[in-house]
């Protein structure tokens, strides 16, 4: 970092991922495909301060991405909550796939009645592979950060996760149609004035921010990917 001319450690950085993840988050789901109507609920157990919390997490059948959300508790509310923000962001599916858990079966049944729509519901565990099978890239990022110690820094960090998982499957639409690298395409989004450069680097000179938005994704990309 200091041949960049930026002299931090490790604490800092982390600050940046709390910091600057929703941003770049914000940023991404400007640019995101939409997701097929098919869709594949699951959720996932992470630790955070030593305790077991919920990580829900939804793919369509393709495996893109359609969102996530960590959760204290795994309940109805839990599943409502995840399920809500999932369709606010993305519009409701036609069909949900889950396995046997109760919660999320209510959770839509819920959500029907209250909005007056009808999503239906498939109980089938095979057809949930390709989300448990998608999990294993979050919790294999989170053994190598030996845990959370906070709930907050814990979601932040998790969107930057995920974040940098649905630029590897392309799930960002293209510039033009010219594919870009994986960095480029961070570096694009970090770019955008609702990424980082807008929000945080008006003040400083441009070749200053552009060695602070290269710097950043590199670390990104090395911490998450």
């Amino acid at each position: 970092m200091s041949g960049r001319g930026f002299v931090v450690d490790h604490s800092t950085v982390q600050r940046w991922v709390v910091h600057f993840s929703p941003h770049l988050l914000k940023a991404f789901h400007k640019k995101n495909k939409r997701p097929g109507d098919r869709w594949r609920l699951d959720e996932t157990y992470l630790k955070v301060k030593g305790q077991w919390k919920y990580f829900y997490r939804a793919v369509d059948k393709q495996g893109h991405t359609i969102d996530f959300l960590l959760t204290a508790k795994r309940d109805k509310k839990a599943a409502l909550r995840f399920l809500t923000k999932a369709i606010d962001r993305n519009g409701k599916p036609g069909l949900v796939n889950i396995d046997n858990s109760g919660a999320n079966s209510a959770a839509i049944r819920d959500y029907d009645d209250d909005h007056n729509t009808r999503i239906k519901i498939r109980q089938c565990k095979y057809l949930n592979n390709i989300v448990e099978q998608d999990h294993r890239h979050v919790k294999r990022r989170c053994r190598a950060m030996l845990g959370f110690k906070h709930f907050d820094a814990a979601q932040e960090t998790l969107a930057g996760i995920e974040l940098i998982h649905m630029l590897k499957k392309g799930q960002m639409r293209k510039t033009r149609g010219i594919p870009l690298s994986l960095a480029e395409q961070f570096y694009a989004l970090a770019a955008q004035p609702a990424g980082v450069a807008g929000l945080e680097l008006g003040s400083l000179p441009r070749l200053r921010q552009n060695r602070f938005l290269s710097t950043l994704t590199v670390h990104s990309i090395r911490l998450f990917g």
